[in-house]
């Protein structure tokens, strides 16, 4: 080979690029922590607004008892989703630095959305730099700073999917930024699983979406015989981690109970093909709520503010980038290149589609099926679109500068509209205050009373769940509740809350045919409480229903 010819093959030679500077990086670190910071307020004082219910009354009593040592929550019987790998750790965290208290669902919620916000910006972001890099950030982020103050209780309160998308997205970030090594997708596989052992929505939102986008990519390849084949192989044995990752979780509610743990729901997955048109339409105003945008709420004409219902109009823009963004990512379904936007939009798309068709679409409570919807279509939007805003800017020849910065200053309005709402107390604070005065420490309740109001009570009372069996008797009831609460060798439970705020209907009738006649009845706040002299937990049956 000549000497010409070894020229012609060696690179040419570039400047690297200028490494940032200490204070630089320490500039741009403080800013985040700041943000996090304002974030982390505005989101705790939203989060307030709600009330703690007994859902997350329950998984706060779960993270007090690992706490105490019950690790693997013996006893206990979880609902359908455990977070167990998730928001307990995180609410045993809170515990041990503040003690137990409704409080730390609100702190949690507030840290968890923080923590989404954040890593939506990053995972946008990719490995752009500079004015676009900043672009595709500040749209992810932007997207996802104000929820709708009717979202609260699905984005800002007990632990449900969107929590979820926390550790998805940091499984995101290391498949995005990290280098293509043979480690990468056994650490993506282990923290699949560990995600699957507390929520299997990531079988929807995650693992499915990556195996089907890389066998297809792959399928594509082959055919065409385009694109690199070692590229074609590391996304395959992605998706290969993710589904070993899927089985593997799959039997962790086996596992936990081999092992003497707790013992879980079945997840339901029932579907109603007859009332689809009723869940599509379901499904679209719960995108909409989602992204701040449902203007199709029935109190939104009349029923708010007019500051709230202009907050509302002009989320609608960032809806409609989202579903912009949806509509490129499955157009790139095929397309070589970035694995993220393809499987993000395959995500958002199963998981509209199982909600659509599930028994949840009746209304907008069940919204917090596809909640993880939010994240993933605010990074969907700023990797797609978040960097031709500059050339959208140039393009409008002035007048769309003014309006993007009016959308920003509406959302950052709207964030600080939702932080100034006033705060609610807990649903049964004022159960918990009559039992403490009373001191009344042990009894039974409906399931929507009792752990709402042991937290409220910072564990002082303990209120256990039951409910009616057929015969009308009551037994426990085995959701979110410790069956050792139960035991009349460890407990000694005298009372019965049998009517008030959420109680079930019967309950007085149903307490005197299990117990007889009580010897005291008081009414306090709408509730009406029984009380016995004796220890009613040696007269309860087995469960009837669960």
């Amino acid at each position: 080979m000549t000497h010409l010819g070894r020229a012609q093959e060696a690179p040419a030679l570039t400047d690297l690029p200028a490494r940032t500077s200490a204070a630089t990086l320490a500039k741009r670190a403080g800013l985040v922590v700041l943000a996090a910071a304002v974030l982390f307020f505005c989101y705790w004082r939203e989060s307030q607004a709600a009330p703690l219910s007994s859902d997350g009354g329950g998984n706060v009593l779960q993270a007090w008892d690992m706490l105490r040592g019950n690790l693997l929550l013996h006893n206990w019987w979880v609902s359908d989703v455990s977070f167990y790998t998730t928001e307990l750790p995180q609410y045993m965290l809170i515990e041990a630095l503040t003690g137990l208290g409704p409080w730390v669902v609100h702190v949690a919620a507030a840290m968890t959305y923080t923590l989404l916000v954040l890593l939506a910006a990053f995972l946008a972001k990719g490995n752009a730099r500079g004015g676009e890099g900043c672009a595709r950030a500040l749209m992810a982020a932007g997207l996802m700073l104000a929820p709708q103050l009717s979202a609260t209780s699905i984005l800002l309160l007990s632990p449900d999917h969107i929590g979820t998308a926390v550790p998805l997205l940091a499984i995101w970030l290391l498949i995005d930024r990290a280098r293509p090594r043979w480690y990468v997708p056994v650490l993506v596989g282990l923290a699949f699983t560990l995600v699957m052992v507390a929520d299997s929505i990531v079988l929807l939102t995650g693992i499915v979406p990556l195996m089907f986008v890389s066998a297809g990519r792959a399928f594509a390849g082959l055919i065409r015989r385009g694109g690199p084949r070692a590229a074609r192989w590391y996304e395959l044995s992605l998706a290969g981690a993710a589904a070993v990752a899927g089985i593997a979780g799959s039997f962790a509610p086996r596992v936990m109970v081999a092992l003497g743990g707790y013992q879980q729901s079945p997840v339901g997955a029932d579907t109603d093909l007859h009332q689809l048109q009723h869940g599509a339409w379901v499904t679209f105003q719960a995108f909409l709520e989602l992204f701040g945008a449902n203007v199709f709420n029935t109190s939104f004409f009349g029923g708010r503010p007019g500051l709230e219902v202009v907050f509302v109009a002009l989320h609608l823009a960032g809806a409609l980038a989202a579903a912009c963004a949806l509509g490129v990512g499955i157009a790139r379904i095929f397309r070589f290149g970035e694995l993220i936007v393809p499987v993000f939009a395959v995500a958002i798309v199963v998981n509209l589609g199982a909600y659509m068709s599930s028994t949840h679409a009746q209304d907008l409570l069940g919204a917090r099926e596809m909640a993880e919807v939010l994240p993933l279509g605010a990074v969907l939007a700023g990797r797609v679109l978040g960097d031709r805003i500059a050339a959208w800017i140039r393009a409008a020849k002035g007048w769309f500068a003014p309006v993007l910065a009016l959308l920003a200053v509406g959302y950052l309005a709207t964030l600080g509209y939702d932080a100034a709402q006033a705060s609610v107390p807990a649903e049964n604070e004022p159960l918990a205050s009559w039992l403490m005065a009373h001191q009344l420490t042990d009894g039974l309740a409906t399931y929507w009373q009792a752990n709402s109001t042991t937290v409220d009570s910072h564990g002082q009372v303990r209120l256990s769940a039951v409910v009616q069996n057929p015969s009308d008797r009551l037994v426990p009831y085995q959701w979110e509740t410790d069956d050792a609460n139960y035991d009349p060798a460890l407990h000694y439970a005298n009372f019965v809350v049998a009517d008030g705020p959420s109680a079930l209907p019967g309950m007085q009738l149903s307490a005197e045919l299990t117990f007889g006649r009580p010897q005291g009845i008081y009414h306090a706040d709408g509730y009406t409480i029984l009380i016995w002299d004796a220890n009613l937990l040696a007269k309860l049956a087995s469960p009837g229903l669960r």
